[in-house]
């Protein structure tokens, strides 16, 4: 049983779950927290865009352009290196190989959108560079928002949420997995 709690702090939804699972960062026994940006349309609108620094990464709310999120799984991350794109994006995205490029931390890797496949996804050489050099693992959260989108480029500007949790929270989660939490 989960029980997720959200509210807003400074254009941050904050989600607290009671209960462990994959891909959320934890504190304290059995409470984890997950940091999720929230599309804010005034904020939108505003030049004073806030940026959030936490352990050495960025984040910001999203500015209402069209986005997709994806938890990270092994095929993400290890040889095959294929990310798929949701097809709720399809209509926004044109159709054959785009070049692509995805902003993160200052830095830019660009690559090729295969739009013209029943699957769409970028092409596994160039997102197997990005995952590598952004050190990602399974278990990572990853929001994708569109900033510039044409018949010759596409960019989107990326977050990554770490999915890291500490080796004594998964110890004391499996050795407690079978003894559900019950709110009344």
């Amino acid at each position: 049983m989960h029980l997720f709690v959200n509210f807003l702090e400074s254009g941050y939804e904050k989600v607290f779950a009671f209960s462990i699972f994959e891909g959320l960062m934890c504190e304290g026994s059995f409470v984890c927290e997950i940091v999720k940006p929230v599309v804010d349309p005034e904020m939108a609108k505003s030049s004073s865009n806030p940026v959030v620094e936490l352990n050495g990464e960025e984040f910001w709310p999203l500015s209402g352009k069209p986005y997709f999120d994806v938890i990270l799984t092994k095929s993400h991350v290890k040889p095959i290196y294929q990310l798929g794109i949701p097809a709720k994006l399809e209509p926004v995205l044109p159709s054959g190989s785009i070049h692509t490029v995805l902003t993160f931390g200052g830095k830019s890797w660009e690559m090729t959108y295969n739009g013209e496949k029943r699957h769409k996804q970028f092409d596994r050489k160039s997102w197997g560079a990005f995952v590598d050099e952004n050190n990602l693992k399974a278990g990572d959260g990853l929001v994708f928002e569109l900033k510039e989108c044409n018949s010759t480029q596409i960019g989107f500007r990326v977050q990554i949420l770490r999915g890291d949790i500490p080796d004594e929270l998964l110890e004391k989660a499996n050795r407690e997995a079978e003894k559900p939490i019950v709110i009344q």
